[in-house]
């Protein structure tokens, strides 16, 4: 499957972005919204187009994106993001309305099909991911409702007669001269027929009315109702259930099966061999579940039969003996440490940290239904990659991409695991080989099994302070696994995989010198984009390593930061003084309360975390409180930021305090959430979120509160300890050592 990927990746990578129009038709407006990608045509002004569904009629004219005016009122947008509890189903439209001004109630949404045209112009292919979704949407779907408004204004303008500037807008309706009124629905048809205008003026912030509030969410009632569809939830008529046996070593394959027993079963409809295992066929999930235990399969466990964690390390420490490729270099970089070290009063520090492979452990576990016809493909599921669906299915059945029609639903959790395509791969295949609709359901051990991690890392820093305390160099040596060289090799370059090294180059800090080197050590193990990619290995490391240094400055860890911030990155500066004065920092805490500090800077934006941390007498270590500082530039919906880095902050807890992937045999010894715990509810600590004002436009939001906190609570329990603890998770026993 990953040489599948690989190669459709490429495929993903080389198909060219396009636009299409078409002519007016109809009583309404609908607007072509155009997002920026790498092609001139695609930077064109929104075009008119005829009203229809697109979900309806998926072979019909399809641009990036809709807006739509009907003669009911109802403005619609074609949302193109995947909804997986990020938000999007609500910052996206509030753009649109807020140019508009629109009615909001009457602002409504459909999910868009899967197309070149709905390309993310930051990821190059239809996907939701890297923090992207309202970074890539801000200006064109601002410049969408600032273009239908000015039409309507027109067509309203022109009935009356009056100059247009003489006119204004509100909740939907246009005002002119002497009170007169006019709503959208009664306008569109007349709007319709004018010219698009090129240029549109947009609104200075200071005028926003929508953007900004704590608008409630969209999708939350029918989630708190069940009336949300997720992809278990899909129904389509004639539908069997499959569940698949997988290989139980990476790399393992099936030498033969007996499937007597499981085709005997009571509702079980058929057996078959796919290209990862053998799947049973049935009725319904407990019959193919229980078929799929009546199998009984001769597995050649292959060459990782053997391969276990001490295995791993081995493979890092024997590629670390080499230098690596230069990532980054600042002054003199390594060849500064020699001198600096033997400055009088100087002091040299090193240290080597190690973090563990991590599942990403979605609540929904992994499903698609898909349904194989002579001439289409229909594929129903959570994903966040349509585009490498609509490619991996096509390789399948021989059929072109356009012929395969991607249906998305609600995703319970994605954080970068269902962009992967495995999942999707075994329904269409299913489903080519029964004929019938195909549902694919993964149970929570066949999702922790066989995920594709995040990557298992080695660091090794060094740097060295003056007699002051001040940094005079600091090197960083990173040996690890490369995403991109398996989905994006095309991106590996010069021996640098940029996720990799995202977080420990261009730091903030200001350094005289610095340099970072990576060694590309890839292993069996699949490894796969996890919430916060490169960042959240490279912030525990980094800042862990800084807290080092500011102790054996005599240093505060607060001001030490500081100090190398005061001429370094402001933004992040900013950020660091907000959460520790928020924090109380330096000021007494309950008995058996400390503090640590971690900020990092990831997809545009900056997040500082202070972590209140008691630590027991067995080692047991209870979060308290975590206070965060966030600047995100532009905020859409201030409820949505404090959300997302809530749930980040959950997120990065689970994996720094209780999470690692243990390897035996060949394969993943964890299963269920017995093993591969989630942070709890009676563990979970207080968050605060205060959210600096900001002037820049809008970073990424679903990722930047996951690094920091690792590190935070590490540099806590220091504090607590005196143990400076340089492996995640951090576990009770590496205190007793």
């Amino acid at each position: 499957m990953a040489d599948d990927l690989l190669e459709l990746s490429r495929e993903a990578a080389s198909r060219r972005a396009f636009l299409r129009s078409s002519a007016l038709a109809g009583g309404g407006l609908v607007l072509g919204l155009v997002l920026p990608a790498a092609s001139r045509a695609a930077q064109a002004a929104p075009v008119a187009a005829p009203v229809f569904n697109p979900l309806a009629e998926p072979g019909a004219f399809s641009p990036n994106a809709y807006v739509r005016v009907s003669a009911d009122d109802q403005v619609t947008l074609v949302v193109d993001k995947s909804e997986m509890g990020q938000g999007v189903m609500t910052a996206l439209p509030m753009l649109l309305a807020e140019e508009m001004d629109a009615d909001w109630p009457r602002v409504h949404l459909l999910q868009a099909g899967a197309d070149d045209a709905y390309k993310n112009p930051l990821l190059g292919m239809q996907a939701t991911g890297g923090s992207t979704s309202v970074r890539s949407s801000w200006l064109p779907l601002r410049r969408a409702g600032a273009t239908a408004r000015a039409m309507l204004v027109q067509a309203a303008a022109q009935r009356w007669q009056v100059d247009a500037a003489a006119c204004s807008v509100s909740a939907g309706v246009v005002h002119g001269p002497g009170g007169r009124q006019a709503r959208f629905g009664e306008l569109a048809a007349d709007a319709a027929r004018l010219p698009v205008p090129k240029d549109v003026r947009l609104k200075d912030p200071k005028d926003f009315r929508l953007v900004g509030q704590p608008l409630a969410r969209v999708d939350i009632p029918e989630k708190t109702t069940g009336q949300a569809v997720f992809g278990l939830d899909m129904q389509v008529p004639d539908m069997l259930i499959a569940s698949v046996a997988q290989p139980p070593a990476f790399g393992a394959t099936v030498r033969g099966f007996d499937d007597a027993a499981a085709r005997a079963m009571p509702g079980v409809h058929s057996v078959h061999r796919t290209s990862d295992g053998v799947a049973v066929l049935a009725k319904d999930f407990w019959s193919a579940r229980k078929g799929r235990d009546a199998l009984k399969i001769d597995w050649d466990l292959g060459p990782n039969a053997a391969l276990d964690d001490a295995g791993i390390m081995d493979m890092f420490r024997k590629a670390g003996e080499q230098p690596g490729a230069v990532a980054w270099k600042v002054g003199e970089g390594e060849a500064a440490v020699a001198p600096a070290a033997a400055a009088p009063g100087a002091k040299t520090l090193q240290a080597e940290y190690t973090l563990p492979f991590l599942a990403h452990a979605t609540m929904e576990p992994m499903n698609c239904t898909a349904f194989v016809q002579k001439d289409r493909v229909d594929i129903w599921g959570p994903t966040q990659a349509q585009t490498m669906n609509q490619l991996v299915a096509g390789k399948i059945t021989g059929l072109p991409p356009q012929a395969v029609h991607v249906h998305t639903t609600l995703l319970g959790g994605g954080f970068g695991r269902r962009f992967e395509q495995d999942f999707v791969a075994q329904a269409v295949e299913l489903s080519k080989a029964s004929g019938r609709p195909v549902k694919v359901v993964w149970t929570r051990e066949d999702d922790t099994r066989h995920d594709f991690y995040r990557p298992a890392n080695l660091h090794r820093l060094r740097a060295v302070l003056d007699g002051e305390g001040k940094l005079q160099a600091w090197t960083h040596q990173i040996v690890g696994p490369s995403i991109f060289s398996r989905v994006f090799p095309q991106y590996v370059k010069d021996g640098v995989d940029d996720t990799s090294v995202q977080g420990a180059i261009k730091l903030p800090y200001a350094m005289p010198n610095a340099q970072t080197r990576y060694v590309l050590c890839n292993t069996p193990v699949p490894v796969g984009f996890w919430r916060s990619v490169g960042h959240s290995i490279t912030a525990f490391t980094v800042e862990s390593f800084m807290d080092e240094l500011a102790h054996a400055a005599g240093a505060d860890p607060y001001r030490f930061r500081r100090d190398l911030l005061v001429h370094g990155d402001q933004r992040a500066l900013a950020t660091l003084d907000v959460a520790a004065r928020e924090a109380g920092w330096g000021q007494p805490l309950p008995a058996g309360h400390f503090h640590g500090i971690a900020m990092h800077e990831s997809f545009g934006s900056y997040v500082t975390e202070v972590a209140e941390v008691s630590v027991d007498p067995k080692g047991q270590i209870r979060v308290h409180r975590v206070t965060c500082a966030v600047d995100c530039g532009q905020v859409v919906n201030p409820d949505i930021v404090t959300a997302q880095i809530q749930s980040a902050v959950v997120y990065g807890l689970t994996a720094a305090l209780y999470d690692r992937i243990d390897l035996q045999q060949g394969g993943v010894v964890q299963g269920n959430f017995d093993k591969y715990r989630m942070l709890r509810m009676d563990s979970a600590p207080r968050v605060d979120v205060h959210i600096l004002p900001s002037g820049e436009a809008p970073g990424g939001l679903g990722e930047p509160g996951t690094p920091p906190i690792g590190p935070a609570v590490a540099n806590a329990v220091f504090a607590a300890t005196g143990k400076r603890l340089r492996e995640l998770p951090l576990r009770p026993e590496l205190l007793k050592t």
